[in-house]
């Protein structure tokens, strides 16, 4: 702790609870008060306003003006060195006010970098105690200095500061400590310092927790709460003694102490390295533990009794060990701290966060059951253990000084994810999977004129929602896929010989995105790889490129003459981009390709246009490009090329990758929808499918068609539709049906097991008889019952969804109960998704009235289970007309900066395609312009820009669709 003024522990938690005791009337009233006013506040459009004085002489929050605590952001005046925190979560509801609540002091010492008569910390909902000064905090000077005296101090709701102004200026390099107290609401919105609450033999159990980033640590305790203002942290517990408290760092030192007659255990944790605030982490539970060494590190996976008891911590611990020394190896750096926590948590809304020390997790991303859970559940255990792990050197140990960087902290993970996890799980091949999980997925978005680019100006980023909306796709799907690229051309060799010395070099510091490029480029230059690059160019030469513009490249090969070019891919190349580019929508392309079969020689494309006499073909010869999908762009060839592939694909499709088969069917599909192709070629894709076995392709294909299916099943095609698609994967059926001898064993592959479901999934969808047979079978058996359930964890989802659909209220019901009983929330997932396949009206609507009941549908999984519902086409007017009428509470219950809001807008309005549903989005948007949209916002502009789009591809299309369907279909 800091030396000059400061309570100890003791007499400072006394003179909490005793304030406490006097005013907790009062103090909870204004905590849900300041809760309420800053809602409001949060959602008006109002200009930032002004300071003037009330009749107390405290400033009240009024009309515009330049002062420096109505701005965002902090001033460069103060830079912390430490904290000592001391928390106290109450358990159960105080007693006069119903709340749950905790109380709390903090020392912060800071040092004055430029003399200033004001001090400005972060404070979001906190109720502080006066001190004996008469104001909100008090102040002292280090090393002999005496502070100025404190003349006003007062809470700026708006822009979540604590402000005190002092009758002098504090001098430059003089250390100060600033002392709080401080009581909040352990409230259940999932941000800051929440409470999570769980059922265990019939006693209902609450969790103390936090979720801190990006902007909730202020929530906790007063702080400077920018990623740059790195500090020490001294975290001290005040908990139940029957309860076990966790911090980001190892316990030091407990004991048993009496506060005001009751008995609770002080828990102190050893000080942290200097990190950031987003990434401290505090919890008290009732949780047990199993743990390991792995080197000299320890590691613990925490969760309810039951389900460590139950064994479904066994599979993280195993995989912990190796993904950590993994990433040792991949960084050239130790792991900095002694111990690895990882705990899963009932409520957490985020899937899970890299708290250095102390990761937390919902349970699904953490839990494992083989009796529960599918492979799918646990390849999802694997890759987020290894992207949170790989935050533990690229984030939290290195850290992005603004938010406006984020895509490289999390696009980053996002790609390192798969190779933790393929080297704790060779077998998988899971390195292939980033193409369908993250480089299609994002091509989606990116190819819209509403994408931005992955790097933002810092001015543009300010405001806490405007902080949550970077949490997107383009962060964390295009910035892994854009670094995977950059670790192709320069090879992984050198890709980390860079890393490494960044790493190294800004140990517990913080950087902007071009200091990596500088250590990448000098890498390039110590290995002598600089013909990896462009002539005369550098990794910021071709990396800023793909960086500081948003969008991608669609190259063109004409391969009878050699001849290349390249344009921004739009998706509607109608739509206007207003966004300014200083490149001008132009990239430079890593061409990777092969000749019928036979690998050349990769290149650059540079400019607009460009020829390569070595992509000339002749007879049967085609060319194939972006081998493996390594570069982030898409490839249209001349018609000759297309003819001599789809005949390729027709004879021996095995001679083209599996990866490539799947980037000719996303690339053909998505270009129709952009005017470079005819539909009809996207369509001629698929046929080859019936001999295809291999998941990637079919994926590919069953995510396109998806589009088909949202644009038709309301229309008379969808019968045509459903016929094609039962002729192609009927094979695919029976082939799965021979391979696990009548669905009674296992296919041994990582992805046949996924293809197996995708088999199944679109066969009873389809109304293949043997399908529908079969899962209504196994879903009568298990409502016989119920504890013995005969479908394997890997087909639950689809057998669920099939019975349910094709069942009524009884088998809804049964869904229903088994959600409520389940012991594992990978089955609870499994169900709640399953639920909203149902195809009464009123099942549906009723599901939807659940959403809001935080006791039937958990306040994390309420988004998700709308979009869920809104994905079955009888639904999706349900839940746009159930998310309209209720968006208000929506927002206000689940929190503006919630990060699954995207989702949600875009999840509910997907289906859109006719110029009234395009109005009434439109309408939508105004008539909650007061209320606000958050994270959200970028998500009303793509889904007006898609339903445009969706528009006019129906009014083009339609008939065609219809020509090839009666052509083709059985």
């Amino acid at each position: 702790m800091g030396k000059g003024f400061f309570i100890s522990k003791t007499v400072g938690v006394v003179g909490i609870v005793l304030g406490v005791g006097a005013v907790s009337t009062i103090i909870a009233l204004s905590v849900v008060y300041s809760q309420e006013k800053a809602k409001n506040l949060e959602v008006s459009p109002t200009k930032p306003p002004t300071t003037t004085t009330t009749s107390t002489g405290a400033p009240a929050t009024t009309e515009p003006s330049n002062e420096q605590w109505h701005k965002y952001r902090l001033p460069d005046t103060l830079l912390p060195e430490s904290y000592e925190v001391t928390l106290w979560p109450r358990l159960e509801k105080d007693a006069t006010s119903g709340l749950y609540i905790f109380t709390g002091g903090s020392e912060v010492t800071f040092r004055c970098v430029k003399e200033t008569d004001l001090i400005l910390i972060h404070s979001n909902k906190l109720n502080f105690t006066k001190g004996a000064n008469g104001h909100l905090a008090t102040l002292t000077g280090l090393d002999g200095s005496s502070p100025p005296a404190i003349t006003q101090s007062w809470l700026e709701v708006r822009t979540q500061f604590l402000v005190v102004k002092l009758d002098g200026n504090l001098k430059a390099d003089q250390r100060y400590v600033l002392h709080t107290q401080f009581t909040g609401e352990l409230a259940d919105d999932l941000g800051g310092f929440y409470r999570s609450v769980y059922m265990e033999d019939g006693v209902e159990k609450v969790v103390a927790t936090t979720q801190m980033q990006p902007t909730d640590a202020r929530k906790a305790f007063p702080c400077f709460d920018e990623p740059a203002m790195k500090a020490i942290f001294n975290i001290t517990l005040i908990h139940p003694r029957d309860r076990v408290a966790l911090s980001n760092m190892e316990e030091i030192a407990a004991k048993n102490i009496t506060i005001d007659g009751i008995e609770v255990t002080e828990t102190k944790f050893a000080p942290t390295p200097r990190m950031s605030t987003y990434l401290l982490a505090f919890i008290v539970s009732d949780y047990t533990s199993i743990g390991m060494m792995a080197g000299d590190v320890q590691i613990r996976i925490f969760a309810r009794r039951k389900a460590i008891a139950a064994g479904q911590g066994e599979y993280a611990l195993n995989v912990t060990g190796p993904i950590l020394k993994y990433f040792e190896r991949y960084y050239s750096a130790p792991y900095p701290l002694k111990k690895s926590d990882q705990i899963a948590l009932p409520d957490f809304n985020a899937g899970a966060m890299e708290n250095w020390g102390l990761i937390t997790y919902r349970e699904t991303a953490l839990l494992y059951d083989p009796a529960f859970s599918s492979n799918a559940n646990k390849e999802r255990i694997a890759t987020i253990i290894g992207h949170e792990l790989a935050h533990m050197w690229f984030g939290n140990l290195v850290t992005l000084k603004w938010w406006n960087d984020l895509w490289l902290n999390e696009g980053f993970a996002s790609y390192v994810e798969y190779l933790g996890a393929d080297d704790a799980e060779p077998s998988w091949g899971v390195k292939d999977l980033i193409v369908l999980g993250d480089v299609h997925r994002v091509f989606a978005v990116d190819a819209l004129a509403s994408s931005h680019p992955l790097s933002s100006k810092e001015e543009e980023i300010q405001r806490p929602e405007q902080i949550s909306e970077l949490f997107d796709a383009i962060s964390y799907s295009k910035g892994a896929s854009v670094l995977r690229m950059l670790s192709s051309f320069l090879t992984e060799e050198v890709f980390v010989q860079g890393l490494s010395t960044y790493l190294n070099t800004f140990a517990y510091n913080n950087t902007v995105y071009t200091d990596l490029w500088d250590h990448l480029q000098a890498a390039v230059e110590k290995t002598g790889s600089t013909n990896k690059l462009p002539p005369n160019s550098r990794v910021h030469d071709v990396m800023n490129r793909w960086v500081l513009q948003m969008g991608f490249p669609v190259v063109s090969i004409d391969a009878t003459t050699g001849s290349l070019s390249q344009q921004h891919f739009l998706l509607d190349p109608d739509s206007v981009v207003d966004r300014p580019s200083e490149f001008n929508y132009e990239w430079f392309v890593p061409i990777t390709w092969q000749k019928s079969g036979t690998q050349g020689t990769a290149f650059w494309l540079l400019d607009k246009t460009a020829t390569n006499n070595d992509l000339k073909v002749t007879g049967d010869q085609w060319v194939l490009a972006n081998l493996n999908v390594t570069g982030f762009y898409r490839v249209k060839y001349d018609d000759a090329n297309y003819a001599k592939l789809l005949n390729q694909l027709t004879i021996d499709h095995t001679v083209i990758p599996v990866i490539n088969r799947a980037q000719l069917i996303d690339d053909a599909f998505n270009l129709a929808r952009a005017k470079h192709v005819l539909t009809t070629l996207a369509l001629d894709m698929t046929k080859y499918l019936k001999a295809e076995t291999e998941y990637m392709p079919w994926e590919s294909a069953l995510d396109n068609l998806d589009f088909f299916y949202l644009m038709f099943d309301r229309s008379e095609i969808y019968g045509l539709l459903q016929a094609y698609i039962k002729g192609q994967v009927e094979p695919l059926f029976n082939y799965y049906q021979t391979m696990t001898e009548m669905w009674t064993k296992v296919p041994d592959g990582h992805t046949d097991q996924y293809n197996q479901v995708n088999a199944l999934r679109m066969a009873c969808s389809t109304g293949i008889s043997a399908c529908t047979q079969l899962v209504q079978t196994w879903y009568k058996a298990w409502m016989a019952n119920p504890a013995n359930n005969p479908i394997h964890p890997n087909l639950r989802s689809t057998v669920y969804c099939s019975a349910i659909a094709a069942g009524g209220v009884q088998e809804w019901d049964h869904g229903w109960k088994m959600f409520q009983s389940a012991t594992i929330a990978t089955e609870a997932d499994k169900l709640r998704s399953s639920l909203a396949c149902a195809s009464q009206p009123w099942l549906l609507n009723r599901y939807l009235e659940y959403t809001l009941n935080a006791t039937l549908i958990r306040k994390q999984d309420a988004t998700s289970t709308i979009v869920y519902i809104a994905n079955n086409v009888v639904g999706q007017p349900l839940a746009w007309d159930f998310m309209r009428a209720n968006w208000a509470y929506i927002f206000n219950e689940y929190g503006g900066g919630s990060f699954s809001f995207s989702n949600l807008i875009n999840g509910v309005t997907k289906r859109f395609s006719t110029e009234f549903e395009l109005q009434q989005l439109q309408q939508f948007k105004k008539d909650n312009a007061h209320v606000g949209f958050g994270s959200g916002t970028l998500a009303v502009e793509q889904s007006i820009e898609r339903t445009q789009a969706n528009i006019k591809w129906l009014k083009e299309n339609k008939d065609n669709v219809e020509k090839w369907l009666k052509q083709f279909s059985p």
